[in-house]
């Protein structure tokens, strides 16, 4: 690292900051990931929930297998379980009031097929961006900077749902992919969008990776049954600490609630008519309403040959919609808490 980086973090250090890694999120609430993506292992460390929170390591699972590589046809090759081992926080399936360590190994790590991006910076990725910050970087995969990195995030998105009330329910899915539009409330197929055949979608990325090319997607998320209160008003609003949470994961390009970018172009009597336009957030304040977010995702960085020659997802919207899911969840659930001790004076399910 350079002398003055060195000497610039350890000035912040000593002046009592906390975030200079930038490796964790929350405040009542606190979740840190760590672990690259061909590391020995990754995974999180979720400090703050409360005690006796009932934990299914089943239900885990499931949500970390919607994220998983080698899971749809179409994508990557790479083939990992994504085992959950919970290491510590947890006794009896109950949490213990304590940090929760969970980690996921590495299995199926292959750095040889990332022997050709040494010396490659792929636009768009942390490939340059982390040489210049560092003075090095770990090019079998992106290292941190890997998509795989959110595995850590769904983990921590799992328990930060123990925590918010039953009715609270989030759900994220595409709303265009390349040719393909969701159709209004149809059923959620395999790939994230609703009322369409799954069969064309997977021939359609299929040709895509053969090709060697790349495509993003508009995906959309909802919060029914949100409670009311949660967020602050003025710097922590709730809407940019979703925005935060949401435009952290590495993919995501841009972000909006309720009608987004359609208010430049709104007049007033309008928008003001409809609650819903607001997104279920007044003020930086939920209201109980559904709350309605819109995020694009870009097309992964590698293409053309690099594509072909190794294992990646011709798009991955599909796998972030459960990291999209988990991190709104850690939000609110922060929120949440912040708010029982608002309302209570102490943190409390």
């Amino acid at each position: 690292m350079p002398l003055w980086k060195s000497a610039r973090r350890t000035s912040l250090v000593s002046h009592g900051s906390t975030d200079v890694p930038g490796n964790h999120i929350g405040q009542a609430l606190q979740l840190t990931t760590f672990g690259e993506s061909h590391g020995a292992a990754l995974g999180a460390v979720i400090d703050g929930l409360p005690a006796g929170l009932p934990v299914d390591l089943s239900k885990l699972q499931r949500e970390l297998d919607r994220r998983r590589p080698g899971r749809l046809p179409g994508g990557t090759g790479r083939q990992e379980p994504d085992k959950a081992e919970i290491l510590s926080g947890v006794f009896q399936d109950q949490t213990l009031g304590t940090p929760v360590a969970v980690i996921i190994r590495n299995v199926d790590a292959r750095p040889e097929d990332y022997d050709a991006l040494k010396t490659v910076y792929r636009p768009g990725h942390g490939d340059r961006s982390t040489e210049l910050k560092y003075g090095r970087r770990d090019h079998r995969g992106g290292g941190r900077s890997s998509g795989r990195e959110t595995a850590a995030r769904v983990i921590g998105g799992y328990f930060a749902g123990l925590v918010l009330p039953e009715a609270c329910q989030v759900q994220a899915w595409i709303d265009q992919l390349g040719p393909f539009q969701s159709a209004g409330d149809g059923p959620l197929g395999a790939y994230g969008l609703r009322g369409v055949d799954d069969a064309e979608v997977e021939a359609w990325l299929l040709r895509l990776k053969a090709q060697g090319e790349s495509v993003g997607a508009l995906l959309r998320c909802r919060v029914h049954h949100c409670p009311p209160g949660l967020g602050e008003p003025v710097f922590d609003k709730l809407k940019a600490d979703l925005a935060k949470a949401v435009m952290s994961i590495g993919a995501v390009t841009s972000f909006a609630y309720g009608l987004g970018a359609d208010f430049g172009s709104s007049f007033g009597q309008t928008v003001t008519a409809e609650p819903a336009h607001f997104g279920g957030i007044e003020g930086g304040i939920s209201t109980g309403d559904p709350i309605n977010l819109s995020l694009t995702v870009r097309p992964p960085s590698t293409v053309g040959e690099n594509a072909k020659a190794g294992r990646h997802d011709p798009c991955i919207a599909p796998r972030v919609l459960p990291v999209v899911e988990a991190m709104v969840r850690f939000v609110l659930a922060d929120h949440y808490l912040r708010q029982r001790a608002l309302d209570t004076g102490a943190v409390a399910p």
